[in-house]
């Protein structure tokens, strides 16, 4: 029996985390962090070295090794490398406004587009279907969601996340999981 390579896969708490993107003067909010971590390790970059370095940004002081920004890293690398699917979008609870979520929604994919710009070598490494998931990530973060507060808009907005994330966990296949499997053939 194997024991998990990243044991803890829960995201840190929001506030705790937002708190110390503060701190280091970071100039990004926690939602568009994960999605930018999110790109840089779906597209192969940031499971090692400095990740805040990839992004492009510049920490005030080095974040504490034990801190909310270790945990968002190790949890996210280590959601993407379960395999059942247990990857998550670091969003605003479902307790929120409908269009608050929307918009951070757009903004973690904005995110992710930007840490996988950073980190992709190789775009045509991803499936047509990937490549398509990838388009379709784009054009959901420039979007401008609205919503009329009703239980179809709810079911949407859902159904939206959900595509996300199963996009964002395709990609990393492509980029990630495939190159993995492709280095141990040869």
């Amino acid at each position: 029996m194997t024991t998990p390579r990243f044991p803890n896969l829960e995201l840190p708490d929001r506030v705790a985390l937002e708190a110390e993107i503060v701190a280091l003067g970071l100039g990004v909010d926690a939602v568009e962090l994960h999605g930018s971590l999110s790109g840089l390790l779906c597209g192969g970059g940031g499971e090692h070295g400095d990740w805040l370095q990839a992004l492009a940004l510049e920490p005030s002081a080095a974040p504490p090794a034990d801190g909310a920004l270790a945990a968002l890293r190790e949890a996210t690398i280590g959601q993407l490398d379960a395999q059942d699917f247990e990857f998550v979008l670091l969003l605003p609870d479902e307790d929120e406004p409908l269009g608050e979520r929307a918009e951070a929604l757009a903004l973690w994919c904005r995110g992710f587009l930007g840490g996988f710009g950073l980190a992709a070598s190789r775009p045509s490494a991803l499936s047509d279907e990937a490549s398509e998931a990838l388009e379709d990530i784009g054009k959901i973060g420039s979007s401008n969601l609205s919503y009329d507060e009703d239980e179809a808009d709810e079911q949407a907005l859902a159904e939206i996340v959900e595509f996300v994330r199963v996009a964002a966990m395709l990609i990393h296949g492509d980029c990630v999981l495939a190159a993995h499997h492709r280095s141990h053939l040869h």
